[in-house]
């Protein structure tokens, strides 16, 4: 869709504080907060605390760090959804006087015997409108609900949702809705109207599993005689079982991504990849997915999460980062207290061993861990490595490598490794059979970055230090 007016664009996400914020909700934030941007519009956060016994304040300030780390930020004040109760009940007592609400004095437990006595499904209880037409229980004190009531000339309700095209949805799937409970507290399909009305939201964009919510709000929209806003149903997040995203598909909450060591520009731009597309391009800037972002590449059909995938696109992000901003967001994000544990490296040294690992890690937290190793050494040496590169003449080898270092003017990656080449030359020796016992002494295995980068990082006093405890294995064996 290209609106014509496009600075009238305003857009809304409402997350619940019952939990913190998941996968699915920070992809529905970032397609509502990337649709504003492309359109010069506004992105506006609500809190909806409608469920007042599983809402708590903690999950709010959860939600609200978690955006910030995303980098989605909202351009007016924070609403509060319970903040706005009185201004609800004002407007309930508006639809009762109007006739278009009446209280319901009927329990849940009621309205499904009568329900199951007339022989109708049980697995689809609607209400039979009992209390539409008996109001006599009204003023004697009992409790009561309200419900909405459904004009008589309604047939069905039709839509054009910006996905999926035209939506209709027939009278008989509906009856008179609760929009307040016996306590006072309005219903959520009440709220959202309400406040979207009031913040005069233009476009919903929210998951599919609220298109059974829209026909009820189109219906209140109308009794308020308030505009209706365009909807846009995204598609699910599936797991890769095909069921719907689960704990053992993703983590429990986007800031588990970020303890994680996901970067959150590349969980952003994998969210975003999940039903959306722009040819065959998988990586972008903000500035790029602000500039293509359409409603019209969204797909109808549900996306799949792909853990693998998500790595893939982390992993870029890290290889394209500075070694200074990926120090950064590890002490940001992971360890507060990684520098006092690399304690005794200068900044050079830190960022060189950064620069060496980016390339061979999937995630930050990856990374913090191969870097404790470099700078502490390992706690024991892969014994499959140990067999496969250590022969009968690697003591020796080893001992003419810690002569050579101490010769050594400076110990920097550039002549550390053409001493190797050198000592390799003299020996009569490949340079592997030479680097992979040193690098098996440095960081515990065989497998890792440059040995001489490691070399230089690390220094030529510890440098020796480990080769020597190699020795005293080798001699062991």
């Amino acid at each position: 869709m290209s609106p014509s007016h496009k600075s009238s664009i305003r857009v809304r996400f409402a997350p619940s504080p019952t939990g913190h914020l998941h996968i699915g909700g920070l992809r529905a934030a970032i397609f509502n907060w990337l649709f504003a941007r492309h359109h010069g519009g506004s992105f506006l956060l609500r809190i909806e605390d409608t469920d007042i016994e599983r809402s708590k304040e903690e999950y709010t300030d959860s939600i609200l760090s978690s955006l910030s780390w995303a980098g989605i930020d909202f351009d007016e004040p924070l609403v509060i959804q319970s903040h706005r109760l009185a201004e609800h009940q004002k407007l309930i007592a508006q639809l009762l006087l109007e006739g278009k609400a009446y209280y319901c004095f009927c329990s849940q437990e009621e309205v499904e015997q009568r329900w199951a006595a007339a022989g109708h499904d049980p697995a689809f209880v609607k209400y039979d409108g009992r209390c539409r037409v008996d109001q006599s229980r009204v003023g004697s004190g009992q409790p009561a609900a309200v419900r909405f009531s459904i004009p008589d000339d309604v047939r069905e309700i039709k839509f054009d949702d910006l996905i999926r095209g035209t939506i209709t949805v027939d009278r008989d799937q509906l009856d008179d809705f609760i929009i307040a409970r016996s306590d006072g507290y309005p219903m959520y399909n009440f709220v959202v109207v309400a406040d979207d009305a009031d913040s005069r939201i233009s476009h919903i964009i929210r998951g599919e599993d609220h298109i059974s919510n829209t026909p009820k709000q189109i219906l209140l929209y109308r009794a308020f005689g308030y505009n209706i806003p365009f909807f846009a149903h995204l598609p699910m997040v599936l797991g890769q079982s095909g069921q719907r995203l689960s704990k053992r598909d993703a983590a429990t909450s986007v800031l588990d991504y970020k303890h994680n060591g996901y970067l959150p520009e590349a969980l952003c731009n994998y969210l975003v990849r999940l039903g959306w597309a722009h040819g065959d391009q998988e990586i972008f800037t903000k500035e790029e997915l602000i500039t293509l972002f359409s409603l019209d590449a969204v797909n109808k059909k549900s996306a799949v999460f792909d853990p693998e995938k998500l790595n893939w696109v982390n992993s870029t992000y890290i290889k394209q980062t500075s070694p200074e901003r990926l120090f950064q967001l590890m002490v940001r994000d992971i360890d507060p207290l990684l520098a006092g544990q690399l304690k005794g490296w200068t900044a050079t040294q830190v960022y060189a061993a950064v620069d060496l690992y980016k390339d061979r890690v999937a995630t930050l937290a990856d990374m913090v861990a191969k870097l404790c190793v470099l700078h502490d050494g390992p706690k024991d040496f892969n014994q499959h490595d140990m067999e496969q590169w250590v022969t009968a003449q690697t003591g020796d080898h080893l001992k003419e490598v810690i002569t050579a270092f101490e010769a050594l003017p400076s110990f920097d990656a550039d002549v550390v490794q053409a001493t190797l080449k050198e000592l390799s030359k003299k020996l009569g020796i490949k340079l592997v059979a030479i680097a992979q016992p040193l690098r098996i002494a440095l960081i515990g295995n065989s497998d890792g970055p440059g040995v001489f980068g490691l070399l230089s990082v690390v220094g030529r006093t510890e440098a020796a230090r480990r080769i020597k405890l190699l020795l005293s294995q080798i001699t062991i064996q």
